[in-house]
């Protein structure tokens, strides 16, 4: 290996976790695979054309960037860009024929400014409950009124929402209000002689709740192998045996003898409680590798756990390798992912630092090596 950390993506494993999510859902329910934000961490290209193979129906992105990326290597799903596309790149998005999402005023009256062939196609946001992007419900006539009038012979490709709580299964009330919102705006829109896409579920919405799959799921988290939430593991996990797609590894890069007492890193925030062996590893949070790890995460060698010992610094961490005589330098070490009997995984990394595993795997530095296994 030509450099020192690296990520590791199983192909069976995006395999089988796309045809596990799909055979939950109707045979004409479209599949969207989610792949904003460098694919949650696993690299936007590569991930992206691993779905293409398998069939994907749409993939969604961020921005018009990564829509532009997946356009230039070949890509030919349906692309809609899920996050704020800046009015002067409405065009564009149309010139690379990706679909944008249009959720405010500002934007909407932007794309009907622009001449009617420079005009992308447009899914409209509606706001149901979570109260970020969208459309309010009041406003649903009047959008949809003025995109009647100014469309021209442009057609609505559709309409979505977001679920703010469908990650717990156990209180399903405020999931089924905005479906039944959802629902509401979809009676309109025919109202208006517009039959566009409907989709209103990603991963826990579509999986805990079966009425929500509409015409489009938008599957993100659990492509990735991953769980939306915890609750949602414990409810589905034997019937749905999602597995991890990424490893992450490095290298021990140097060993050190040290002796009880001896201060270790930054601010000697913490001290050698006995003799022992120490192995520096070339990776921090510049990669990804979080600093609230310091001191309480682990890694994996020779397939035993080694705890992280002092700060982790931008670059290096310290790990103790006093109980595994077999650590040498140049050996493999895993920051995420199994090596043997054991693992470490997302969630349990999010644990330690008070977060999710989304951000976790979507932290990781986009410049570190991927590897396709």
């Amino acid at each position: 290996m030509e450099v020192r950390t690296w990520l590791e993506l199983d192909r069976a494993a995006i395999a089988n976790n796309y045809q596990l999510l799909k055979d939950r859902l109707r045979s004409d329910c479209l599949v969207m695979g989610v792949v904003k934000s460098n694919a949650y961490g696993h690299g936007l290209v590569d991930f992206s054309q691993q779905l293409a193979q398998l069939g994907v129906n749409w993939l969604g992105v961020d921005s018009i960037t990564e829509g532009l990326a997946l356009r230039r290597a070949g890509i030919n799903q349906p692309i809609l860009i899920l996050g704020y596309t800046l009015p002067n790149l409405l065009a564009q998005a149309r010139q690379s024929n990706c679909s944008v999402t249009i959720s405010s005023w500002d934007n909407l009256r932007a794309w009907a400014a622009l001449p009617v062939d420079q005009r992308p196609a447009v899914h409209l946001k509606l706001d149901t409950g979570m109260t970020r992007q969208g459309f309010v419900e009041q406003d649903w006539s009047k959008v949809l009124a003025f995109w009647q009038q100014q469309a021209g012979h442009n057609s609505l490709e559709g309409i979505y929402t977001h679920l703010a709580a469908a990650k717990n299964p156990s209180f399903p009330q405020f999931t089924q209000q905005q479906l039944s919102a959802f629902n509401r705006a979809i009676q309109l829109a025919k109202q208006f002689q517009q039959t566009p896409l409907s989709h209103a579920a990603a991963t826990a919405g579509a999986i805990v709740f079966p009425e929500a799959q509409l015409d489009m799921v938008r599957y993100g988290i659990g492509l990735y192998g991953l769980w939306p939430a915890l609750a949602v593991r414990e409810f589905l996990v034997e019937q749905l045996p999602l597995r991890p797609v990424l490893s992450w590894r490095s290298l021990i890069a140097e060993i050190k003898i040290v002796s009880a007492g001896a201060s270790i890193g930054y601010d000697g925030a913490e001290k050698m409680w006995r003799d022992g062996r120490l192995a520096i590893v070339p990776v921090g949070y510049w990669q990804g590798f979080d600093r609230g790890l310091s001191s309480i995460g682990h890694v994996l060698v020779h397939g035993h756990r080694a705890r992280v010992v002092g700060r982790v610094s931008m670059d290096m961490i310290t790990i103790d390798i006093t109980d595994i005589p077999e650590a040498q330098v140049g050996q493999m070490v895993t920051l995420l992912g199994r090596d043997g009997q054991q693992e470490i995984t997302a969630d349990e990394i999010a644990l330690l630092i008070d977060t999710s595993c989304y951000e976790v795997v979507t932290r990781l530095n986009p410049l570190m090596k991927k590897v396709l296994n």
